[in-house]
């Protein structure tokens, strides 16, 4: 038997910062198959310019996807709408009082690197997910059909 988590994390590159604008988000993929948003806030070139945060809704399981336009996160699924840090504002995840759990990043010569858990078998590598074609509206989430099927779309990291 296995236990179902270590407490370890593993550190992983992401991307070099200078290729993220401010506003922009990064769909990650961990090695143990989590989705993280990773939202770059501002340009100090420093850790404390982006926020990394479950990509899944804590109400259904469906995807969350950065807004930058509304300054938000927003779930399609039953319009769960969540701050910039994470906190769900409305929708089921907001009168739960949910959250979106949120990863620890850090910075180092122009590289970000993100704390994930660790596979328990398998590969150790992550990727950034590619959303092209992916679609998203109020009352379903066609992104999770995709990821279920073929894989979806990505490139590795």
């Amino acid at each position: 038997l296995y236990p179902s988590s270590t407490g370890d994390v593993m550190w992983q590159f992401v991307t070099e910062t200078a290729g993220v604008e401010v506003g922009e988000s990064i769909r990650y993929r961990g090695p143990s198959g989590e989705t993280i948003n990773i939202t770059r806030r501002a340009r100090n070139e420093d850790a404390e310019d982006f926020i990394a945060l479950s990509s899944t809704c804590p109400h259904l399981g469906c995807q969350v996807r950065w807004e930058a336009q509304n300054d938000r996160f927003f779930c399609p699924c039953h319009s769960g709408v969540f701050a910039p840090g994470g906190k769900a504002v409305a929708g089921p995840p907001g009168e739960a009082g949910q959250s979106l759990p949120e990863y620890e990043l850090r910075v180092e010569n122009g590289l970000l690197a993100i704390a994930v858990p660790p596979p328990q078998f398998g590969d150790a590598s992550g990727e950034i997910i590619d959303d092209e074609g992916c679609v998203s509206g109020p009352g379903h989430d066609p992104c999770l059909a995709q990821a279920s099927s073929a894989g979806g779309r990505s490139r590795n990291a």
